[in-house]
């Protein structure tokens, strides 16, 4: 699937457009699927049990509050991620093993890197809609990030 933001924008006036905050650390430059959400803090357990279904080609949308104190994905999610067949995930926080996911074929948008794992609670929400850099990312709608940028449509455009 190529993916070109860009052009995205010039023939979809109606797109929303992420505040340009996020880092690749993903292996595939370019990704895009039907969004699923998590909504967590410093607490990746549902992060982990959304990546263990099946992804049929989705991307996950992590809302972790912006949070920069630790990890929400790492290698062993990332590559639970590619074996589940998921496109993408985008962190709203950090993400851990950069040079290890710069390696997956996986995209992997987040904040920053933080060695430290988060803790293990349980607690969150998933598939609720999430706000952070100036757009609401909703359960159903799509995806598309490359090296330009995030945008989302209600709608799958490519």
């Amino acid at each position: 699937m190529e993916i070109k933001t860009a052009d995205l924008c010039d023939a979809h006036a109606e797109l929303q457009v992420a505040a340009p905050l996020f880092r690749d650390y993903g292996g595939a430059a370019a990704f895009g699927g039907l969004i699923s959400t998590v909504q967590v803090y410093e607490d990746n357990v549902l992060v982990r049990a959304a990546l263990a279904e099946s992804g049929a080609g989705r991307v996950l949308v992590v809302d972790g509050g912006g949070s920069l104190r630790c990890a929400l994905v790492g290698d062993l999610l990332g590559a639970m991620a590619v074996k589940n067949g998921w496109a993408g995930i985008v962190v709203n926080g950090c993400v851990r093993d950069s040079a290890e996911l710069a390696q997956l074929p996986l995209g992997v948008r987040a904040l920053a890197t933080n060695p430290l794992r988060s803790e293990k609670r349980g607690e969150g929400q998933r598939d609720v809609p999430v706000a952070f850099a100036g757009i609401t990312f909703m359960p159903g709608h799509y995806l598309y990030a490359d090296a330009d940028g995030i945008v989302v449509a209600a709608q799958a455009l490519v």
